[in-house]
């Protein structure tokens, strides 16, 4: 673990990508008198609408990169499919975090599970699928059902197919572009949970609590925050969540997502290295957001407490749901948060509302 490096209030972050994720943690930059300064393709992004400055070019574009450097103190991210050729090249001229090597892992699927397995955790059993017939192969071994995913890009339930038994495995892999995957066996579970866990650069760490996820057509749709599940397996979520945050030497925040099975076991499913949907609820509920521990960490500010004050439960609001807007803003109790999207797609996530209960009391 390298020195602590200090950016002092009024100094600027860089954040590659410009979605909502980026957007959050401007604002929560602004509260300890950061700048905030976004490099996207996109014009008009999320993240730009609340930042001090914005460079719009490609992710491959040195010079414009490099100016974005010079302009930074230090650089951060909201996506983890950015290029790994981008971070190590900004690397060189800014501290970044989290850094290139991290990212290597998270954004392939088989890299991914193998980092994870080889720390000793448990996944769902799975196979690389690289061809058709290595994807029948692991159909053959894993057994159906099973869920073959891309290796690379897919979220929100795209670049995934389920395969029933009978099904044309070879086929669903052309379908999918013929790319490298990952078959995935099938899990009986009870639940879906993440942590979000924070490290800043002298190795602390602060894990939020972990919460029940609940999804609809593969996105998210609420979080109920903290998961109603045994003290020993939300015990047990969270040093998974510990365990492989230090295990990447990850500065930042890392989201840990896990099955709950029938039988009681922790499985991992995703690693995402920024802030998650499932913790926008802690905007609302606890004292130091995601948002705001991501800001300490990658400026070596002491990380704030995780604790929540509050049970909560918070919606997505996904496409034309956040033509609700006007009803959610005169609901007594309930904190929304709108993207600055200008269209609303359908599967596209426009906004969230969290309502908070006493603890122990969250109406579910």
């Amino acid at each position: 673990m390298s020195a602590r490096r200090t950016v002092a209030s009024g100094g600027t972050i860089g954040m590659l990508g410009g979605g909502q994720l980026g957007r959050m943690t401007a604002m929560a930059a602004a509260r300890l008198g950061y700048r905030t300064h976004v490099f996207t393709p996109e014009a008009d992004s999320p993240c730009a609408q609340v930042s001090a400055a914005q460079t719009v070019a490609g992710y491959d574009d040195r010079d414009a990169l490099a100016r974005f450097a010079q302009a930074c103190d230090v650089v951060t991210l909201e996506w983890e499919n950015i290029p790994v050729d981008t971070v190590a090249f900004l690397a060189g001229l800014v501290p970044v975090h989290p850094g290139a090597g991290v990212l290597a892992v998270t954004q392939d699927r088989a890299l991914e599970k193998g980092f994870v397995n080889r720390q000793g955790v448990a996944t769902a059993p799975w196979r690389p699928a690289g061809s058709a017939a290595e994807a029948v192969a692991a159909a053959s071994e894993l057994g159906l059902p099973a869920i073959l995913k891309t290796a690379r890009l897919g979220y929100d339930g795209k670049g995934q197919v389920r395969l029933a038994p009978g099904d044309d495995v070879a086929a669903a892999w052309s379908a999918l572009g013929g790319v490298d995957c990952v078959l995935e066996g099938f899990v009986d579970f009870a639940c879906e949970v993440s942590v979000v866990v924070a490290r800043g650069q002298d190795g602390a760490l602060a894990a939020y609590p972990a919460v029940e996820n609940r999804h609809r057509d593969g996105i998210l749709a609420r979080t109920l925050a903290p998961a109603s599940l045994d003290p020993a397996l939300l015990a047990e979520a969270e040093a998974v969540a510990r365990r492989l945050v230090e295990a990447l030497d990850l500065v930042g925040v890392l989201a840990v997502e896990m099955f709950v099975t029938r039988g009681g076991r922790v499985l991992v499913n995703e690693l995402a290295p920024r802030p998650h949907n499932s913790g926008h609820w802690t905007i609302d509920a606890c004292a130091t957001s995601q948002f705001e521990q991501l800001v300490r960490a990658v400026c070596g500010l002491p990380l704030g407490a995780p604790e929540a004050h509050s049970d909560a439960v918070m919606d997505n609001l996904i496409g034309l749901e956040a033509e609700r807007w006007p009803e959610l803003a005169a609901s007594p109790g309930a904190c929304l948060h709108l993207y600055g999207k200008a269209q609303a797609r359908p599967g596209r996530k426009m906004g969230h509302v969290t309502r908070l209960f006493p603890k122990g009391q969250a109406g579910r």
